[in-house]
């Protein structure tokens, strides 16, 4: 009986994690920050509903599932920081930065954002 609450529990506070992840995705203003909620909400939502479905038990090959979870957390760090710097390095629009831009100097940028140097924002 506890081990169902605890299970349950988990997945949903797991799916509230993803729902949060998917609102920020569509709400916040600009590349960034959608990554951020995409990788940081995602990331601990899809975690807490992988270990609700162990904890429920029924899982044939519970390693599998902590491997997941290991997976998870080892590589969506590594995944949003190279793509974070792809984007800034593209150009990408920087949102609510008030000390102005701490890569200046750092890594090469281009001037303008990508929609900006393509014909295809010409055609709208």
């Amino acid at each position: 009986m506890i081990v169902a609450i605890v299970a349950v529990v988990l997945m949903g506070a797991g799916v509230a994690f993803i729902v949060i992840a998917g609102l920020g995705v569509a709400r916040l203003p600009d590349v960034f920050q959608r990554m951020h909620a995409a990788t940081k909400a995602g990331g601990i939502g899809s975690t807490l509903v992988i270990l609700g479905v162990l904890v429920a038990g029924g899982v044939a090959r519970p390693l599998t599932g902590v491997l997941t979870i290991l997976f998870m957390l080892l590589t969506l760090s590594v995944a949003s920081q190279m793509l974070a710097r792809a984007a800034y390095m593209s150009g990408a629009e920087l949102r609510g930065i008030e000390r102005g831009d701490p890569l200046a100097g750092v890594l090469e940028r281009e001037g303008a954002p990508l929609e900006e140097r393509t014909e295809v924002s010409a055609l709208r």
